[in-house]
């Protein structure tokens, strides 16, 4: 499969596009600065791009099958973030110039304003609110491609992420914000990054999710 990676320099986005290399994908990294990609591949192709440039991106993304976006942004106290929505802004107008409607992109778990009011009390008071400037725009942007009726859109929701290559754990999944605990296991608040990628990944021949927000664990 063709697939077009945005964020393929981040550290969910490297496991990523590692992963579908493996899987023999033909992979374009999308990316705002080619040399912070090491890796070298016959199926790999690195491009430069903005991100916030719909006329940048719709050249990379004729002929793909799927874009999967890892794409982060950093934590602001001090105003809005706004990299989430302006970027899938641009994203989805590529799209349709370009005539490819899946994309595949990650988020995180709490992303509405009132899903963590029943999480662990450190999660609640302090971590949440620490984030919610990045969770906030993340909610704005899941809100945005909502509204697409010609778009083939997921949200992977995962976990707080830890740098941790793919294991074999099984995948704990609940549409909605958060993994709630139940009777038979307990659920992680964190989720390496390996394993995010390989849950996005398996979303590529499966409609299983498709228009469907997806929170992810592993047990």
């Amino acid at each position: 499969m063709k697939i077009a990676v945005l964020g393929a320099t981040g550290q969910t986005g490297q496991y990523l596009v590692n992963q579908a290399l493996q899987q023999s994908h033909t992979v374009t990294a999308i990316v705002r600065n080619p040399g912070k990609l090491a890796v070298h591949h016959e199926n790999l192709k690195v491009v430069e791009a903005d991100i916030f440039s719909a006329d940048s991106l719709k050249v990379h993304f004729k002929g793909q099958d799927v874009i999967l976006s890892c794409l982060g942004f950093p934590i602001s106290f001090f105003s809005a973030v706004t990299g989430y929505s302006l970027s899938m802004s641009s994203v989805v107008a590529a799209m349709r110039e370009a005539r490819v409607n899946r994309i595949i992109i990650m988020t995180s778990w709490f992303t509405e304003p009132e899903s963590g009011v029943n999480s662990p009390y450190l999660i609640r008071f302090l971590m949440l609110p620490m984030i919610r400037t990045l969770l906030t725009n993340m909610y704005e942007m899941e809100q945005f491609l909502q509204k697409t009726e010609d778009i083939t859109w997921t949200v992977v929701r995962p976990a707080g992420l830890k740098n941790l290559p793919a294991s074999a754990q099984e995948f704990l999944t609940q549409e909605g914000y958060f993994v709630p605990n139940g009777k038979d296991y307990t659920v992680s608040h964190s989720v390496g990054r390996g394993d995010v990628a390989r849950f996005m990944l398996s979303l590529l021949n499966s409609n299983a999710w498709v228009k469907k927000g997806v929170a992810i664990a592993t047990k």
